[in-house]
């Protein structure tokens, strides 16, 4: 049977078998994690089963409590009424109990299980590759973390119980209604085929759309953040009013994708209730012909009517909640998704760790080449060597492949042809762990959390001491600044440390990668955000602090590169020269011809 949705002019196809076995295979992945707390789940079934039995036996009581009337006469025997009604209370009081121990007891039990699930999938984003957070938006990634994982949260604590209550009653009712009437229960025959076949149907037509409705969703949510996160550059650009067009759009999309699931999805219920109504009509009228014949009482039918009711009451419920189930379901396949991306490759078998205190620094580039996607290279046959101690420029146009230079040194990417070698090491024979710890980076987008001046400065490093910390502070000509806030060293930075000047914050990154024992230090655009003054004392502190380190340096302002022991000029992928300032400018070759076109100060 093949299944079709359209939504927002987007076509949905597949098959149901296909559908059945994605979703049978997340139930069993949440399955797994339930399993770890199997014994508060079985007691939280125990407790749902005794208090569905309890409340079964209300009916029956009922009935009995009916038959102490004589029709016709009007004669009541309140005695044998009141004993009834008293069990009935009792019964359905315990039942009532039962029943909010277990929902208190699954409310337990899906707290641990989305506990267990937020870390997981944080965990597998930590072991992901860098190139997966190049290539997916960041917020959705966090709708799956938040979103998600919440909607499977409502359904392990409300859905599953009800299922399961489902079963219970239904068979219980069921049984009760054999023993009082097995012609009266061939009505059901009629009406429990037809409701579930559109059960069936209908929740065929709307699992893709919750599908649909998930993605959109995610989809907003990154648009969302990235136009919050960029906002001073929107209303730099007066682009207000075409971000909010565009937002309107992508709003009209998800809220059309989530009519469309809802919509769908809210048919199921009233068409099984109209099915059950239509049941107990025709229960009544059954009813009335089998007491007219004497095959029936008056209780008995009453019975009968509240175990219909009991019957049919949690298959509406549970057709009530196919849309919650199949939104749940779409979710936790959404998160389950990101858990199942490939993470970083394991490091290679026999790759050992850099010894820091014997690392020497030289690194050597022979004939890397690299593409970020297939069939679309970035670096062509790059070749230098970095001697011990030396320090490392790389030059080049915007979008040469600087940037790909340290992230392919780091590790963030291998390259596809060619060799990296640390101190004669292959980089693929080192651990990634090791190798990363032997360099400290500063970078253009500064990264600071919400946290003390002091926790973001030893970061990494927690080892040291607070004279070593001041040290670096003075050093990076951030010392200051920081006494100047209310509490030192010890000042709240807020979330993205947005209460500070983007040159503090720099500042701030310079001198943390100042306190890493390391031999090797990558500077990408490092004083891009601080003036001209305070970039040549900062010069002056880092040119003592890494003496005898390999330090590789991306910068656009001459100033920052013309001591340098080598300078690598790359030009679309590939290095077009290379030597020092002097030699380069002695060559009237690119490098010369960016030297005259920058002398305001900047390489363009």
């Amino acid at each position: 049977m093949a299944v079709k949705a359209r939504t927002d002019g987007i076509e949905i196809q597949g098959t149901t078998l296909q559908y059945m076995k994605q979703q049978k295979h997340v139930i069993l992945r949440l399955g797994r994690y339930l399993v770890r707390y199997r014994l508060l789940l079985a007691l939280a079934f125990l407790m749902t089963a005794a208090g569905n039995l309890f409340a079964l036996v209300g009916p029956m009581l009922s009935g009995w409590a009916v038959d102490a009337i004589q029709p016709g006469k009007g004669l009541v025997d309140f005695g044998r009424v009141f004993y009834y009604a008293r069990w009935m209370i009792l019964f359905y009081t315990v039942a009532a109990a039962l029943s909010y121990l277990q929902s208190v007891l699954m409310v337990t039990i899906s707290r641990k299980v989305v506990y267990q699930m937020r870390r997981d999938v944080f965990d597998r984003l930590l072991a992901l590759p860098a190139g997966y957070f190049d290539r997916h938006q960041t917020g959705d990634m966090i709708s799956r973390i938040s979103y998600d994982i919440d909607l499977v949260n409502e359904s392990l604590s409300h859905d599953l119980v009800q299922m399961l209550t489902t079963i219970i009653t239904v068979a219980g009712a069921l049984a009760m209604m054999v023993a009082i009437s097995p012609p009266l229960v061939l009505v059901f025959v009629f009406t429990v085929p037809l409701s579930a076949s559109i059960t069936r149907y209908l929740t065929g037509r709307t699992r893709p759309l919750f599908r649909k409705r998930s993605a959109s969703l995610g989809r907003l949510n990154g648009f969302a953040e990235e136009m919050v996160t960029g906002q001073k550059a929107i209303k730099a650009y007066c682009e207000e009013e075409e971000i909010t067009r565009r937002f309107r759009q992508q709003n009209r999309d998800a809220v059309e994708a989530c009519y469309q699931a809802e919509y769908y999805g809210s048919t199921v219920g009233p068409m099984v209730n109209f099915i059950n109504n239509l049941s107990l009509s025709l229960i009544s009228v059954c009813g009335a012909f089998l007491y007219l014949s004497g095959m029936m009482g008056v209780g008995q039918i009453s019975s009968f009517v509240l175990y219909s009711r009991k019957f049919s009451g949690p298959i509406n419920e549970a057709a009530n909640i196919v849309s919650d189930l199949q939104s749940a379901i779409a979710a936790a396949e959404r998160v389950f998704g990101l858990m199942d991306q490939l993470p970083e490759p394991a490091d290679t078998p026999g790759a050992r760790c850099l010894d820091q205190d014997r690392l020497r620094g030289a690194v050597t580039w022979d004939q890397v080449d690299f593409g970020y996607e297939p069939g679309r290279q970035i670096l062509h046959g790059l070749s230098f060597e970095a001697r011990p101690g030396q320090m490392v420029a790389v030059v080049g146009p915007t979008g040469a492949g600087k940037t790909t230079l340290i992230n392919l040194l780091m590790r963030f990417y291998d390259a596809d042809a060619g060799e990296i070698r640390v101190d004669g090491t292959k980089l693929q024979g080192i651990t990634r762990a090791s190798l990363r710890k032997s360099f400290a980076m500063v970078l253009q987008d500064t990264w600071l959390f919400q946290g003390t001046i002091y926790e973001n400065l030893v970061y990494g490093r927690e080892d040291l001491s607070m004279e070593e910390v001041v040290e670096a502070a003075k050093a990076a000509h951030i010392h200051s600044f920081i006494m100047q806030q209310p509490e030192g060293y010890d000042t709240v930075l807020r979330e993205d440390a947005s209460n500070i000047s983007k040159g503090q914050k720099q500042l701030l990154t310079i001198a943390r990668a100042m306190l890493q024992d390391v031999q090797m230090l990558i500077l990408d655009e490092a004083t891009s955000n601080v003036d001209t003054r305070t970039e040549h004392q900062i010069q002056a502190a880092m040119a003592r602090l890494m003496e005898g380190k390999t330090c590789f340096v991306i910068a656009h302002r001459l100033s920052t590169i013309r001591d340098a022991d080598q300078i690598l000029v790359i030009r679309q992928g590939r290095l077009v020269e290379q030597g020092t300032h002097e030699s380069l400018i002695a060559g009237k070759g690119f490098y010369y011809r960016m030297h005259e076109a920058g002398k305001m100060g900047e390489l363009v």
